[in-house]
């Protein structure tokens, strides 16, 4: 895989969400929790009110508020759920551009369904892209995260981080296979965007201005309107090295 042609800045990937209105199990609207594995993500809230509820094994259970001009990030393993306030907009940056969606992020499932990869897949995918029978699958993936999730959050309530740490495992198991895909497209899209910047500081220091000759612009629009991510209502951006839905495998 070659290096991505004027990436977006530092190879992220980027998508704008609209939180799902859909009510849960304990009574709060929101998406699917989750957490990726290699990945830093970043919430720029742009409309509305709302939160991300994390858990993780130094902080346990957080609940962060989010509100126009309100950015925030988590690093890897945090477990994340964006729950509604009520008309909640939020542009998403995504670390290492398209590696979320290559299989970076994981559902809190139940123990017994990440302990079966086949079962996995079946309740993480979408059978479509869009339509009544895609959105009532998005409904079902995120009802069971949330089952999973409420689990973990219960045990970390009372002292027991156990369950989180298995899950940082099963999550771990289920990637295993496709982490050697993985190293291509990060070469090819942050660390290439850092080492063309290594460049260019080269360049200067030798006088050199050749690279500000290639100077482009570049402009795009999503390519999709509304589909069903992880925390919401997405507009999609299928670019090179950008974010690309994910509906499972």
């Amino acid at each position: 895989m070659t290096g991505i042609t004027d990436p977006l800045p530092g190879g992220v990937g980027l998508s704008h969400i609209s939180a799902y209105e859909w009510e849960a199990a304990d009574g709060v609207c929101g998406g699917s929790p989750h957490l990726h594995l290699a990945c830093t993500e970043a919430y720029v809230v742009t409309g509305g009110r709302g939160a991300v509820q994390t858990l993780t094994v130094e902080d346990g259970y957080a609940e962060t508020p989010l509100e126009p001009g309100a950015v925030v990030w988590f690093s890897p393993g945090t477990v994340h759920r964006m729950v509604q306030g009520g008309g909640l907009k939020v542009t998403v940056l995504m670390q290492n551009s398209g590696l979320p969606e290559a299989g970076d992020a994981v559902f809190t499932f139940p123990a017994q369904v990440l302990a079966d990869p086949e079962a996995y897949a079946a309740a993480a995918a979408l059978p479509a892209r869009e339509g009544p029978e895609a959105e009532a699958a998005a409904r079902r993936r995120r009802d069971l995260a949330v089952t999973g999730y409420l689990e973990l959050r219960a045990a970390l309530a009372r002292g027991d981080d156990g369950p989180l740490r298995a899950f940082h495992e099963a999550a771990v198991r289920l990637v295993g296979p496709k982490v050697a895909a993985w190293e291509p497209r990060w070469r090819a899209g942050a660390l290439a965007a850092a080492e063309r910047t290594g460049e260019h500081l080269a360049a200067l220091a030798a006088g050199d201005p050749a690279h500000l000759a290639r100077a482009r612009v570049r402009a795009a629009g999503p390519t999709r309107h509304g589909g069903f991510g992880m925390c919401g209502r997405r507009e999609e951006y299928e670019l090179p090295g950008v974010t690309v839905p994910y509906y499972g495998e």
